[in-house]
């Protein structure tokens, strides 16, 4: 191929948004997202730490306790988006 067949590819693909563009621009529409992502990424944070210190806690059931309370935080963060986007949508809504 020659470079100016290439060019209208190239300068298309830069013309699009950046991942972190888009990342943004989702979390602004649904701002519950990357707060869930982060709760469950500090669950299991969390859990790895007291991995250590479980006692005498066996280890299925810590990961078990580990896994429902990350998937609690994520969807108590699913649950909350859900409610403030109907409030946006129909209580917050301004009337035409």
């Amino acid at each position: 191929m020659t470079s100016s067949s290439e060019s209208p590819l190239l300068g298309h693909y830069e013309t699009e948004d950046s991942q972190g563009s888009k990342l943004i621009k989702k979390s602004r529409e649904s701002p519950f997202v990357p707060v869930g992502i982060a709760g469950f990424v500090a669950v299991v944070a969390y859990g790895l730490y007291k991995l250590k210190h479980r006692g005498d806690t066996k280890m299925s059931v810590h990961l078990i306790h580990m896994r429902v309370a990350a998937q609690g935080f994520v969807v108590g963060a699913m649950t909350c988006g859900v409610i403030y986007s109907m409030y946006r949508e129909y209580w917050a809504k301004p009337k035409p």
